[in-house]
């Protein structure tokens, strides 16, 4: 514990004494109800990141003024009274773990979609948040101070509720921070024009706060430091402009990123743990006031070092709890390596959220909105489970599966467990997708009923001797290669070490044969859905000469926006050469001939690519179903059922519950 003394020092702010250092940030977990009430789910979501050692919860975003600021259907709301009661039940549930919570008060402004509300949005000015928004009509004089009043109101709600703060979301294009940043905002009045002027709203909103809430309850600013938008607020303006708004402010949250730069908002997976908190030391340098940091931050040591060196007085995590909600927890108990990292892949938490309107999921954490109850059941009677792949679904398959009583037998065919994800974490820029096998890796070594099976080929025969009860194949897939292209086959067939065209396999087994300089090569990716652009940005960091081809008319169709946004940022600063709506019509030994706009075009390189995605590969199954009855059953999971995001195996792997409560094998959770 002594190794981590600042990140468990108390910190107080105003009347709130927060036990640790560690603050969850607003995160919308889209579980409320229509209606805009906490529900069962959102309550249980909060209540375990509050029983795992959290020191404060920053609650999602609660609408101050609906319809007109609606982000979501399923959004919190706080612009009626009504809405106090099951407010007050969550904040008294968080409570009993001696967690401090406190409510976000946003304004979508003109983020809020007319599909949602059946009104046009309304903002500063007249300017969309992103290419795909809608068009707001600017707010006149009266309205804005009416919104300022609406804010007040809901702080007034939130301290009868028994929040312990309230948070104003001042950042990421909404609508506050359509006001302050000139991206947004061209207006010509008081509201518009120099910093103060833009800032005039945002210090109005703060006022009706702090009336409503009197002088010594806690106010959280949450601001993008700097946008990283061109055109767009930089650090330096924002600690110009802070001066005219920030004097009612108790605790400042400094993110990054804008409604267009998606990628520094929700942090892709290349950024550094940390990365933003030398803007949190510049605000608190310059103003004298405590400040939270953040971004892709996930590790006990980086978290420490940010605390003692003086860049921040509390660090936020959002994802990373959603990934592992007994994070703190975990390193009060000196159980560092149980921790269950996130890997910024951003598909549960932002993509299920943000553009599939579906409830908060995690890729590597199934339990959401739930915990681990399971472990709690256990087998009524011996059940034998022989898991055929050690990938992520398998590891949880067998990991699962032990964990409630199970006998298991995992067994492997290559020399080390992981599958995919392992392999393809070789690459520098996929590392931190290294510490979910990892975890789970280390997951299983500790389960004295999994016994592991490494460099095997589970054949029927050898599985008999198990005497398995259930069989979860999930042998996972391997590159596509599709025919009909001439010349592609006959390359492909060669070894490796007599052709120079590869698949992604291929790469990431051979790394270390490849210089760090490799100035002056030409390399061409066939395919620019998720693998290709992982290989495009492997050879950026070596220099390379690089041109991408791809089927649809954009890349990245398989990405969420914030990864393809720093795809596409990549790609256009490397100077890569992107071909769209581009079809592969022939592979040659040092080039590639593709057809765009009906014209041929030769692609000559000294290294080529094919990232044509992946296709399911079951070697045995048709055999296990043959050699065994009906009474021992088959599940297919994962990739090698068909392939799909690594969240559908790891939930399927979980699933294995399922089948053994099925079966009659698994007793029932009593409370």
């Amino acid at each position: 514990m002594n190794e981590y003394r600042n990140l468990f020092k108390p910190l107080r702010v105003k009347n709130m004494t927060i036990k640790n250092r560690i603050i969850m940030l607003p995160v919308a977990t889209n579980c409320a109800s229509r209606s805009g009430d906490v529900t069962d789910s959102q309550m249980k979501f909060y209540e375990l990141r509050a029983k795992g050692g959290t020191g404060l919860i920053i609650v999602e975003c609660a609408s101050v003024y609906s319809p007109q600021g609606t982000l979501r259907a399923n959004q919190l709301r706080i612009d009626h009274d009504s809405y106090v009661s099951k407010l007050f039940k969550l904040c008294e549930t968080i409570h009993k773990y001696d967690t401090k919570v406190a409510l976000t008060l946003n304004h979508a402004g003109a983020a809020a979609p007319i599909d949602l509300t059946n009104i046009q949005p309304v903002s500063s000015s007249d300017l969309r948040v992103n290419q795909h928004g809608d068009v707001p009509r600017p707010l006149k004089k009266k309205e804005i101070e009416k919104i300022a009043r609406k804010f007040g109101e809901a702080a007034r709600r939130a301290v009868m509720a028994g929040f312990d703060a309230v948070e104003l979301e001042c950042g990421h294009g909404f609508l506050i921070n359509q006001f302050l940043s000139p991206l947004f905002n061209d207006r010509t009045d008081e509201f518009g024009g120099n910093p103060e002027n833009r800032a005039r709203f945002a210090k109005m909103v703060l006022q009706e706060v702090r009336n409503a809430v009197g002088p010594m309850y806690p106010i959280i600013v949450r601001i993008s430091a700097d946008e990283l938008t061109e055109g767009g607020n930089t650090l330096e303006d924002t600690l110009e402009q802070l001066q005219y708004y920030i004097e009612e402010a108790d605790l400042i949250d400094v993110s990054a990123g804008s409604s267009v730069a998606l990628q520094y908002v929700s942090d892709v997976d290349y950024l550094k743990d940390g990365w933003r908190s030398y803007m949190a030391k510049e605000i608190r340098d310059r103003y004298n006031k405590p400040v939270i940091t953040s971004g892709n931050v996930r590790d006990p040591q980086v978290t420490e070092k940010i605390l003692a060196d003086g860049y921040a007085d509390a660090v936020g995590m959002g994802r990373g709890l959603i990934a592992d909600p007994d994070w703190v927890t975990k390193i009060q108990l000196n159980k560092e390596d149980e921790i269950r990292k996130c890997i910024s892949c951003n598909i549960g938490c932002v993509v299920h959220r943000n553009f599939d309107d579906q409830p908060i999921r995690c890729t590597i954490n199934p339990a959401i909105p739930g915990g681990d109850e399971y472990k709690e059941r256990k087998v009524k009677e011996p059940c034998n489970v022989v898991v055929v792949g050690a990938g992520v679904a398998g590891l949880e398959a067998a990991c699962t599966a032990a964990e409630v009583g199970c006998s298991v037998v995992l067994i492997e065919k290559e020399k080390e467990l992981g599958g995919i994800a392992k392999r393809i974490s070789a690459m520098s820029n996929k590392k931190r997708m290294s510490e979910f096998p990892e975890y789970m890796i280390r997951r299983a070594m500790k389960l004295k009923n999994l016994f592991i099976c490494k460099g095997m080929e589970a054949d029927a025969e050898f599985i008999k001797g198990f005497k398995p009860d259930i069989i979860v194949n999930a042998t996972g897939s391997n590159p596509k290669l599709p025919n009909g292209i001439p010349g592609l086959n006959e390359i492909m067939s060669k070894p490796i070490e007599e052709r120079y065209v590869f698949d992604i396999f291929d790469l990431v087994d051979t790394i270390p044969g490849y210089p760090k300089n490799m100035s002056g090569y030409k390399i061409v990716v066939i395919g620019g859905g998720n693998v290709g652009l992982d290989v495009v940005e492997f050879f950026t960091e070596r220099g390379a000469d690089i041109s991408i081809c791809e089927k649809q008319t954009h890349f990245g169709i398989d990405l969420d926006p914030a990864t393809r946004a720093a795809a596409y940022e990549l790609m256009d600063e490397y100077g890569v050469h992107q071909y769209v709506a581009a079809d592969l019509i022939k592979v040659e030994e040092n080039a590639f001939t593709i057809r765009k706009d009906y014209k041929d075009i030769r692609l000559e390189f000294d290294y080529g690519y094919l990232c044509l995605g992946m296709q399911e590969t079951s070697p045995h199954l048709d055999e296990l179903y043959d050699a065994f009855g009906y009474q021992t059953e088959i599940v297919n999971i994962g990739d090698s059922a068909r392939t799909r995001r690594m969240i559908d195996g790891v939930r399927e792997g979980r699933n294995i519950l399922n089948v053994l409560e099925r079966r009659g094998f698994l007793s029932t959770l009593t409370k």
